[in-house]
């Protein structure tokens, strides 16, 4: 069983634990789509599962799919940790969001704290 975590937080977001569909490519190159989920969501990035391991630093396209709003949520964020979960299958991306527009940022932050009141 894993360590339970005893320093300080520092993230500057509370992240709220739900799968949300996620479509990402590495920009700047015309790279395949690829498709996956969400592990958490914050208003600053979010962890989601990868079929391969990204630099830190590669810059990804991203659209997500709330439940808040019928269009996907389209930004950039940057790799900050990729971390290899099921042998040269499956990973664990950590992202922090680049630019968010107010309109999303708003979704995004309903969706969190929609989420986190129901506990999750």
């Amino acid at each position: 069983m894993p360590k339970e975590f005893d320093g300080q937080e520092k993230r500057k977001y509370p992240r709220a634990k739900g799968r949300f569909i996620i479509s990402y490519r590495v920009i700047p190159s015309n790279s395949n789509i690829d498709i996956s989920q969400t592990k958490n969501l914050s208003l600053g990035g979010m962890l989601l599962t990868t079929n391969c391991q990204f630099a830190e630093g590669t810059n990804l396209a991203l659209e997500i799919r709330l439940p808040f709003d019928p269009d996907p949520i389209v930004t950039i964020a940057k790799v900050l940790e990729s971390k290899e979960i099921t042998k040269g299958v499956i990973y664990d991306t950590r992202l922090a969001f680049l630019a968010v527009d107010e309109k999303h940022r708003e979704i995004i932050g309903e969706t969190v704290g929609y989420y986190l009141k129901k506990g999750y």
